[in-house]
């Protein structure tokens, strides 16, 4: 909500608190008094004020309203402060559950609910009323609450989801560049270190043939050996093995990063904690990279820590340096562009965070991030004991103070009996349905169990505390914590339903998913039959013990068609609930997918464009440079060895520019098997952990017809979403490469079965989901053709 809503609810509250009094009063004609009138000018003024400014400090404004709305409530006649008192101390109580944690929304409605009761119970007693009007006023409050609670969950649900999509999008983006980045950083490691070695050995080796000829024979091995070592190298950046992880994870870099700062004589000591690959690594990279750099320019030699905790909920970067040492000398003060506090907090933005950074009280300097974590949630700094205590000294005070006048002065009245009034008796009925509610979704059948054993209860309490209130009330009261029951319920059933589609029989073709969806519905109504009847009954009871003029058959018909539409119209809302998030969260997933298999596309399109270059110019020169060296030509082979290196270093250039290959950008290749890897750093990327194991029995070519299938089965099993690890292993079995998934529950739909069985039937393997969770496909090598050398493109296709 903007601001002109937040003051037009109060508005809207003052009109109808206007039209309930004075404006019923003035309608029959009578003119309420100045006194009055000024006194409910008075309250109503706070009350809009403090209702307005509700989101900005929502505990006080509820204090400011209760308070108000008390003191007003003494010299006001009956309904001056009906709505103001109700609606509006509504209103407060909700906005508190949807800005502040649940402990504090718990604790001002049980304040609250307690001061009221206390203050009743000081001035009235509550053995001489009916005291219904306390739990009404209670339950009015739990249900703010409640809906309150329910909004924020829902809030936080949708802005961590789309939180996860935003991370997903950026990661579809970024994954072809990273993959751009690896293959480059290997062509350069390969180049500084392998050839220029072939080179500079060589040459040394020539220019002292004449007094040292032994080291040209050394010399000719080493460019044997190095060319070979070319190749496999080569290889590794053109094909990395998917179940090895990154030569370079986000610890490692981190790590490298200290040691090159340790070797400029910064005093730096870190921990830190495995990080993913994704937009949050790169984002701690880069602040600690700027926050190590500010240290060496503006005080170089003070003590620095380095900290990186991730967790569930946040990751936390903290860079602390204390004040430089006596004499050192700030050469680099001057370096800086002024523009890095600005790059550090758009960084934070990135990765979903917030940065701070300022003086600390030694005289040093601080960097401290909150950055998104495992679950992509909100990020909420912790609250400190100290404070919880506050808060709950402050509500028992609130509490005691109506019973301060009781404490100080003796009174000398008594009840007027010693029978237990209804109110009593309700109160307690509706704080175990609550307590029942608190348990609905740890053991929902227990609870609803309860639920239906305190509702027959509703009419004993009406006789026993002789209640003269309209008959029907009590048992609507009992009634509602059902309803509320009922709807969580329905809304479990649409989860239970869909997940009952997986098979676990191992058979992609058993109908067993619809028994189990059977099971879900009879339950379903056969709960919901059983609150219709206990409620009708209980209904029926305290209106025939009251007495009536309707037949005695009008009355239980009448009480079960209307339970029955109240209790069908919880359902119905539950389930709808329940299907629109289910539709959410798939069309969520979907885009999940889609943008997943667009980034693995575009990486692979990449390698292949990459390595294309490498085959038809490096390693033909480096096979070649091996070849002169074997036949004892050392000239030659360092001939080899140069043009080698001068087409790594034009290649090199082609891959900063990002150049199209020479079929231009309109066809990328298909991912194979070997684009595993790029598949898992993705999922990974947004948020799921994947693991790829190849066993050493997988050929390192497989048919192409295997490996497309191959890959399409795991980017299928992963693409129907979850928030399990999963694994992956591919391994060979006689003439049959077997894929086995695990951690992948919703891969057992019929859904997805069916789609993974077109494939498998293509090339006349088999599907099976042996267990919950599992799915193993094989696929008969057997009668495919490996191809003679591996494409230098790929599989190509149209782009998309």
């Amino acid at each position: 909500m903007n601001r002109t809503d937040d003051r037009l609810l109060p508005v809207l509250l003052i009109c109808v608190q206007a039209a309930v009094w004075p404006g019923a009063e003035l309608v029959r004609g009578d003119v309420p008094p100045a006194s009055a009138l000024l006194v409910a000018v008075l309250v109503a003024g706070p009350v809009t004020a403090a209702l307005a400014l509700r989101r900005a400090r929502p505990v006080v404004a509820l204090m400011l309203v209760a308070a108000a709305c008390a003191l007003g409530a003494g010299p006001l006649p009956v309904g001056a402060m009906a709505v103001l008192g109700t609606a509006g101390v509504a209103l407060a109580l909700f906005t508190v559950a949807t800005e502040r944690d649940t402990f504090t929304a718990v604790l001002c409605v049980v304040a609250l609910a307690a001061w009221q009761l206390l203050q009743n119970l000081s001035l009235h007693g509550l053995s001489d009323r009916d005291g219904l009007d306390l739990v009404l006023t209670a339950l009015l409050y739990a249900t703010a609450c409640g809906t309150g609670l329910l909004a924020r969950r829902t809030r936080r649900a949708r802005g961590t989801a789309e939180r996860m999509l935003r991370r997903a999008e950026a990661e579809r983006h970024r994954l072809p560049a990273v993959e751009r980045r690896r293959m480059e950083r290997e062509l350069h490691d390969v180049s500084a270190h392998h050839l220029t070695a072939v080179v500079v050995t060589a040459g040394a080796a020539l220019g002292l043939r004449d007094r040292r000829p032994e080291l040209a024979e050394k010399a000719l091995e080493f460019a044997a050996e190095t060319g070979r070592e070319v190749t496999r190298a080569l290889g590794a950046v053109r094909a990395p093995a998917p179940s090895r992880e990154e030569p370079a994870s986000p610890e490692e870099r981190l790590r490298a990063l200290v040691a090159g700062f340790r070797r400029l004589d910064q005093r730096v000591e870190y921990e830190i904690d495995p990080l993913p690959d994704g937009v949050v690594a790169d984002a701690a990279y880069g602040i600690v990279r700027e926050a190590l750099t500010n240290v060496a320019r503006h005080a170089p030699g003070a003590a620095t820590t380095v900290r990186c905790r991730y967790g569930d909920a946040r990751t936390e970067v903290v860079v602390t340096s204390a004040a430089p040492p006596a004499g050192a000398t700030a050469h680099g003060a001057g370096l800086g562009s002024g523009r890095g506090q600005g790059f550090l907090r758009s960084r934070a933005r990135e990765a979903g965070g917030t940065l701070t950074s300022g003086p600390t009280a030694e005289g040093g300097w601080e960097v401290r991030a909150m950055l998104s974590g495992r679950s992509a949630a909100p990020v909420e700094a912790s609250v400190p004991r100290s404070y919880r205590l506050a808060q709950v000294t402050a509500a028992v005070g609130l509490c005691v103070q109506p019973l301060l006048p009781v404490l100080v002065v003796r009174s000398e009245t008594t009840s007027s009996g010693s029978q237990v009034s209804a109110g009593v008796l309700f109160a307690l009925l509706a704080a175990a349905q609550a307590v029942a509610l608190l348990w609905l979704r740890r053991a929902p059948r227990a609870a609803q169990c309860v639920l239906l054993g305190l509702a027959p209860l509703w009419p004993v309490a009406m006789a026993v505390g002789e209640y003269a209130g309209p008959v029907l009330l009590p048992p609507a009261l009992g009634m509602l914590a059902t309803c509320v029951a009922l709807a969580a319920d329905a809304d479990a059933d649409a989860y239970a339903n869909a997940n009952a589609d997986v098979d676990t029989d191992g058979d992609a073709d058993s109908d067993s998913a619809v028994p189990a969806r059977g099971r879900h519905s009879r339950r379903a109504w056969i709960i919901a039959s059983a609150a219709v009847a206990v409620h009708a009954v209980a209904m029926s009871v305290a209106v025939l013990d009251r007495g009536t003029e309707l037949p005695d058959w009008t009355v239980p018909a009448g009480a079960t068609a209307g339970v029955a539409l109240v209790m069908g119209a919880a359902r119905w809302a539950g389930a709808l609930r329940g299907r629109r998030d289910l539709a959410a969260r798939g069309a969520r997933e979907e885009r999940i997918a889609a943008w997943t298999e667009e980034a693995v596309r575009d990486a692979w399109a990449e390698r292949r464009r990459i390595a294309a270059g490498l085959e038809t110019t490096v390693l033909a020169r480096a096979a070649d440079m091996v070849a002169e060296a074997e036949a004892g030509r050392l000239g030659t082979a360092a001939d080899r060895a140069r043009e080698a290196l001068a087409a790594m270093r034009a290649l090199l250039d082609t891959v900063q520019a990002g150049e199209p290959g020479p079929n231009g950008p309109e066809l990328r290749p298909q991912p194979t098997v070997q684009a595993l890897d790029l598949l898992a750093r993705q999922c990974r990327a947004t948020g799921r952990e994947v693991e790829i194991r190849l066993t050493d029995r997988v050929p390192e070519r497989l048919p192409t017809a295997v490996d497309l299938a191959a890959y399409h089965a795991a980017e299928t099993v992963l693409a129907v979403g979850g928030e399990e690890p999963a694994v992956l292993e591919l391994d060979v079995e006689g003439d049959t490469l077997t894929l086995t998934a695990t951690g992948v529950p919703r891969a057992g739909r019929p859904a997805v079965r069916q789609r993974l069985a077109a494939r498998v039937a293509a090339l006349g393997g088999d599907l099976t989901t042996e267990e919950p969770g599992a799915v193993r496909l094989r696929l008969p090598l057997a009668g495919a053709q490996v191809p003679e050398q591996a494409p230098q493109r790929g599989h190509e296709e149209g782009a998309r």
